[in-house]
């Protein structure tokens, strides 16, 4: 049940119908009439701007469409009340019952409340993390993995038939260096001095690679030229990272369906299939590029290249696919990696880059638009960085890492759930700030602990019910006398759980999980706080001592807000705390 969509559906019907006894034009575009919660709650319930955006392609004005609609809107029984304001939104409010309904839902399908049509099983890959196999996950590859994984539940939630994908960088001179490292690591497996020189990757994690090699190979590398060892050492070392990056992912309980190898693409031909799809299209020229403004980018060469004609499909320039050399560029791989999820039949796909990757973005939305002949949109979905924090202070790097701090680092010191919660606070091109100490923080200023402490106290409560007597299961609830939750502040908070799909919904169709964490927040604030004024009114107290008819109603509302809290929460990757400690 999705009451801000049934309502909407209302409203539609209404204009339909007046497009059809003549008080509006027909042919009206109501795609953008929407049903949403007014700002002031004083003002209703719901609003609709519906005479606001057909006004003009109306010729009317929109009080007077607002005027007739309102008068309409009224005669359904769901609706007590139909109030034009301002230059012509119309606010609307509902019968108590609508509210009431919400929560007998939320009890009927539990798990599944909240669950909204609009994904219609529609395939959506979502590709993330994609981190170098070069060492360990450090915190920013965590706040994409978290981001992603969020973003994949949320559209699996919607209805989408979602894929998560990694896809493995193993094919850029940056593996080459990382067998470079290893090797000084193997080298110092037999005694030797390592000779870490700048560009080689420092850090301890490569000591045990140094000692799988040298239990394998024994010293019959020492004397050996670069070129005989080179590629064994690489494809051992990179084996080893991907193993340790999937260990980091599952301490974040992030499992990969699909594991896509760029070296994989090499010798295949199915780089030179992609760029010549481009080329049969009249994409693909001999050129030389203007050079940039400012610094300029590891790809531009002032001598001819192959291009990508990008600018056709909005890049600001067109884009190298081919050196002068002959040898591919960084991003012709990535053209036949994106022709290849094109061809496995996905409906959309979302990229979720660094931050650092901004300038890579219209060149691969171009690409994709060209290979998929504009069907295929390709949402790319940058990532800002994560400032470490311990009481205020910038957290120190990790030893073991050699330069940066490792997700383990942190799972450690907070949890995963903590973690996975708080990497979703912020809007993921926003900048988040990361402090040990008020990520633990028991108040109301830290959101991780303010959600995990209105389940745990929903859960107390329903235990407390359940000793009086009440049986608390949701199908009794979902029975039980729901008259008796009448107080505005009860009906609030009703209220807000009937915005849970719709949340969803928006959510969903915007690729922000944020949404999702925020919602949960305003949710559990909603319960404390009601929680807070049975101190002062006891009519409001959740259990009601002698009167297991209003205490079982009263335990409806606040199992409903648990089945709320549970979903949201499991769309993060966060499990729902049974008590606080």
């Amino acid at each position: 049940m999705n009451l801000f969509a049934d309502i909407r559906a209302l409203v539609v019907e209404t204009l339909n119908a007046m497009m059809s006894d003549g008080a509006l034009p027909q042919g009206l575009d109501l795609a953008n009439v929407a049903v949403e919660p007014p700002r002031d709650p004083a003002h209703g319930d719901m609003a609709t701007n519906a005479a606001m955006v057909l006004a003009k392609p109306a010729g009317m004005k929109p009080r007077d469409i607002a005027t007739v609609l309102a008068d309409r809107l009224a005669a359904d029984p769901r609706i007590t009340a139909a109030e034009v304001a301002g230059p012509g939104f119309l606010n609307l409010r509902l019968a108590v019952d609508q509210w009431r309904e919400v929560l007998r839902t939320a009890l009927t399908q539990g798990a599944d409340f909240g669950r909204v049509p609009t994904g219609q099983g529609e395939k959506i890959n979502v590709e993330f993390v994609s981190a170098n196999p070069t060492g360990p996950m450090h915190v920013g590859h965590m706040r994409g993995a978290v981001f992603g994984d969020a973003l994949a539940s949320l559209l699996d939630f919607a209805g989408h038939d979602v894929t998560r994908e990694y896809y493995i960088n193993d094919g850029g001179a940056q593996v080459d260096v990382l067998a470079r490292s290893a090797y000084e690591r193997y080298r110092e497996a037999h005694g030797q001095e390592p000779q870490i020189s700048e560009g080689l990757y420092p850090g301890d994690y490569l000591i045990p690679v140094g000692q799988a090699l040298k239990d394998r190979f024994g010293d019959s590398l020492l004397d050996c030229p670069e070129s005989e060892w080179l590629d064994q050492v690489r494809e051992i070392a990179t084996d080893a990272m991907m193993g340790m990056i999937r260990e980091d992912l599952a301490l974040l309980g992030i499992s990969m369906d699909v594991y896509s190898s760029e070296k994989a693409l090499y010798g295949t031909g199915r780089i030179e299939a992609a760029i010549d799809r481009l080329e049969q299209a009249g994409l693909i020229y001999e050129g030389v590029l203007e050079p940039p403004k400012g610094k300029l980018p590891e790809d531009w060469e002032a001598r001819e290249q192959t291009l990508f004609r990008s600018t056709a499909y909005g890049d600001d320039v067109d884009r190298p696919v081919k050196k002068s050399d002959g040898s591919w560029t960084y991003f012709a791989p990535d053209i036949a990696y994106h022709w290849d999820k094109i061809d496995r039949g996905f409906d959309q796909l979302i990229d979720i880059f660094g931050a650092d990757h901004g300038g890579y973005v219209k060149r691969m939305q171009a690409a994709v638009a060209a290979l998929s002949g504009g069907r295929v949109p390709l949402d790319v979905k940058l990532i800002q960085l994560v400032r470490l924090f311990q009481n205020g202070e910038p957290f120190k790097m990790s030893k073991r890492a050699g330069t940066f701090v490792t997700l383990r680092d942190v799972i450690e010191q907070v949890g995963p759930d903590v973690t996975r919660f708080h990497m979703l606070t912020r809007k993921n091109d926003a900048a988040l700030d990361f402090d040990f100490a008020k990520v633990l923080e028991q108040s109301k200023d830290n959101p991780v602990w303010y959600v995990q402490y209105a389940n745990a106290r929903s859960n107390s409560v329903l235990t407390r019910a359940e000793g009086m007597g009440v049986d608390v299961s949701d199908a009794a609830l979902a029975g039980a006398d729901l008259d008796r939750i009448a107080h505005p502040a009860e009906l609030a908070l009703a209220r807000k759980v009937a915005e849970w799909p719709r949340t969803v919904e928006i959510a969903a169709r915007a690729h922000e999980p944020h949404r999702i964490a925020f919602f949960l927040y305003d949710l559990a604030s909603d319960l404390h706080a009601l929680w807070n004024r049975g101190n002062d009114d006891p009519g409001l107290r959740f259990v009601q001592d002698g009167d297991p008819a209003t205490t079982a109603a009263k335990m409806a509302l606040v199992r409903s807000v648990a089945v709320v809290l549970a979903a949201g929460l499991g769309i993060l990757g966060v499990t729902p705390a049974k008590e606080m400690r």
